[in-house]
């Protein structure tokens, strides 16, 4: 291609629910989950390790209020329900034969006292928390991650519906052609998935590409032979038996595919007031809701926070340069209708619910607001209308 800053490939990968570090991000907010479920003020920052039949819980919990709730014998039931439901039943990680260790334990008294005052929450830790939003596709993600998520939902579809050779550890990575800095055409596929002994490589590749073909428009697909699945030629050993699967180690693929900055914090196993999370979610909902309002056809926003401190130390928009939007401008109208505090982003949001167990897998982002469970409310678009009038 052109040396053009406006032409280029970019690549972006997903990976599946069977995935050895998604397997633990599921577990991680399952664990959140079931203490906001039990208390609603719960404190909460989980870890888990994964590797052959074994599982590893560890971090801080605080609760006060029905804590027969969240007993050991509990956690693990939920546990081995969450792995056979993700489909392992192999020798080497199979949900009845767990060996699972907990070694969670209450909070440290000089983060809580900075987190719950009198008077306010604090944020549970400094850190920078970035959100973006970019008018390539119908969910305002960035194409790569959205066509790459696509690629492995309907792969976990078809295996859960239908007895096949499929097994649940899977990845995909989709490369995508921009020319005057839109996206094109997909330039290459790559599909790598577990698979039963004894499969041929033939009959796995004609199936891969039927489910590649039923969820990316016919018109952006690559050349066949662009389409690289299981470029190793096996894949029977899958899952944490193969390799270990730790809490946040795809944070990439949990947000924007690389297409925007990560302030470096994972998501899963974390109660909303560690910004990490919460103001992650609030960043994506105001750089969604710029682009809603069409002022803008991207928008990063950052937001930094100080342990114990209520209100972002610092603030910054950056919008497309056809915009020309007065970022200032646009700030003062995000703080007149929202408390960017970690209680502020909790009551906007609803954060205090057990909702946290479906945003760990396929993306935190570019999901469908669930007005069931109120989960993925920061992909609602209902502010689109006031920024764009007040503006």
């Amino acid at each position: 291609m052109a040396d053009n800053k406006d032409n280029f490939i970019f690549t972006s990968e997903s990976v599946s629910e069977g995935h050895p570090d998604k397997i633990c991000d599921q577990i991680s907010d399952l664990v959140v989950d079931m203490y906001m479920d039990a208390d609603k003020n719960s404190r909460v920052a989980c870890e888990t390790l994964t590797t052959t039949n074994r599982v590893i819980l560890s971090g801080e919990v605080k609760i006060n209020e029905n804590i027969d709730r969240v007993n050991n014998e509990k956690l693990n039931s939920q546990i081995r329900e969450k792995i056979k439901e993700i489909g392992y039943e192999q020798d080497g990680f199979h949900w009845q034969d767990l060996n699972i260790e907990n070694y969670l334990h209450q909070q440290s008294q000089d983060i809580s006292q900075g987190v719950d005052s009198d008077k306010f929450i604090g944020a549970g830790d400094q850190g920078i928390m970035f959100g973006f939003a970019c008018d390539e596709t119908k969910s305002l993600m960035p194409a790569p991650i959205f066509y790459s998520h696509n690629i492995l939902r309907a792969l976990s579809k078809y295996r859960r519906n239908n007895e096949t050779f499929f097994g649940p550890d899977s990845k995909s990575q989709v490369s995508m052609e921009y020319l005057n800095g839109k996206p094109k055409n997909i330039s290459s596929i790559v599909v790598s998935t577990q698979h039963l002994e004894g499969i041929d490589m033939s009959e796995i590749r004609s199936k891969v590409i039927e489910i590649i073909e039923s969820s990316i428009p016919s018109e952006i697909l690559p050349e066949s032979k662009q389409i690289l699945i299981n470029p190793t030629g096996r894949f029977v050993v899958g899952g944490p038996d193969g390799d270990t699967g730790l809490t946040g180690r795809k944070i990439i693929v949990d947000t924007y595919g690389g297409a925007a900055p990560h302030g470096g914090g994972a998501f899963s196993g974390k109660d909303y007031t560690k910004v990490d999370r919460s103001a992650a979610y609030i960043a994506r909902y105001l750089a969604k809701n710029i682009v809603a309002s069409q002022l803008s056809k991207k928008c990063l926003i950052q937001l930094s926070y100080a342990i114990g401190v209520a209100k972002p130390i610092s603030i910054y928009l950056k919008t497309d340069k056809e915009s020309g939007l007065n970022s200032k401008k646009v700030i003062e109208i995000i703080n007149s209708y929202i408390d960017l505090s970690p209680e502020g982003i909790k009551t906007y949001l609803k954060l205090d619910r057990p909702i946290y167990q479906p945003t760990a897998t396929y993306g935190h982002f570019g999901r469908d607001f669930d007005s069931k469970t109120g989960c993925f409310s920061w992909e609602k678009t209902d502010l689109a209308q006031k920024i764009s009038n007040d503006y």
